[in-house]
């Protein structure tokens, strides 16, 4: 049987994470082969993390990357705040970002079930058998700007919200502009304080529409006091709830939040007649720690 060095026990320790007697075991087991070590306690570390999957992973973190036209959001979960501040933690959210920019991965490429958020999964996976915490990959997006488009990006806080706007416009030099690279900046902030579902009306799904319409006449026809009013008023009454739920919800729609008294498309027409473009916004990603 090969001697197991203190310095083979410190240094399998420091690799993997895992207890002294649990290294100096494994080295013992596997006749100080180093490498098959490391492999036991992988593979009892995964039997571990496996008993571990059904606890929730409500805590983590929002990363967000852009380079060279390209924005990345991830969101990595785990069981507790304190893990979701470790520094191998956070680090692993932007390795994982820095992957999908470097492979030129495509929105295509990244389904929960196909082998690229697999192998993105597994990096997280080796991780908490390190930590011994239940933790997971829950999603990666990609926006891509073409060349007349350009991306802003917004962490909130210790990255429990990520945003990215994607604004376009006939002049792209326009976002070259400090005043229109800041209005963009500021839609971002706005999205993660007001959470829009849709960009805009036509956005909205018309069946998930319709059934809000359809609650609302309801909530109408318990109300007494609308009982006696005449048929056309009724129906004005409903469009004026509809149009006040699409402002709720809409981000051109939205109060802005330099000025809630300007939707957010009369800002942005505003902005582009002082840069002199026509400057729209295409697109939008926002993603919440456990939502």
């Amino acid at each position: 049987m090969a001697t197991i060095s203190a310095s083979d026990v410190k240094a399998l320790r420091e690799k993997t994470g895992a207890g002294m007697m649990e290294c100096k075991n494994a080295l013992s087991a596997s006749d100080g082969d180093f490498a098959r070590a490391e492999k036991l306690l992988k593979e009892k570390g995964l039997a571990a993390v496996e008993k571990r999957s059904d606890r929730a992973t409500n805590e983590g973190k929002v990363f967000v990357k852009t380079k060279d036209g390209v924005s990345v959001l991830v969101e990595l979960a785990s069981e507790t705040d304190f893990v979701a501040r470790n520094p191998e933690f956070i680090t692993l959210g932007g390795v994982i970002a820095d992957t999908v920019l470097e492979k030129g991965y495509a929105e295509s490429d990244l389904s929960r079930d196909g082998k690229v958020f697999g192998a993105l999964n597994d990096m997280v996976t080796a991780l908490a058998v390190k930590i011994r915490e239940n933790m997971s990959l829950k999603r990666v997006k990609v926006l891509k700007a073409a060349s007349n488009e350009y991306l802003s990006q917004y962490i909130h806080g210790d990255g429990n919200i990520g945003v990215v706007v994607k604004a376009a416009s006939d002049k792209p030099e326009v976002f070259q502009k400090d005043e229109v690279k800041e209005f963009i900046f500021t839609l971002a902030l706005h999205i993660a304080a007001f959470n829009p579902m849709a960009l805009d009306r036509s956005s909205i799904d018309p069946a998930y529409l319709k059934e809000q319409e359809d609650i609302f006449r309801k909530q109408m026809e318990q109300d007494e006091k609308l009982k006696a009013k005449p048929a056309n008023v009724i129906d004005g009454i409903l469009k004026g709830k509809i149009n006040k739920y699409l402002s709720d919800i809409c981000l051109l729609e939205q109060g802005y939040v330099k000025d809630e008294k300007i939707p957010v498309g009369k800002a942005l027409e505003a902005l582009g007649k002082q840069a002199g473009a026509v400057i729209t916004v295409k697109e939008f990603a926002y993603f919440k720690v456990g939502n």
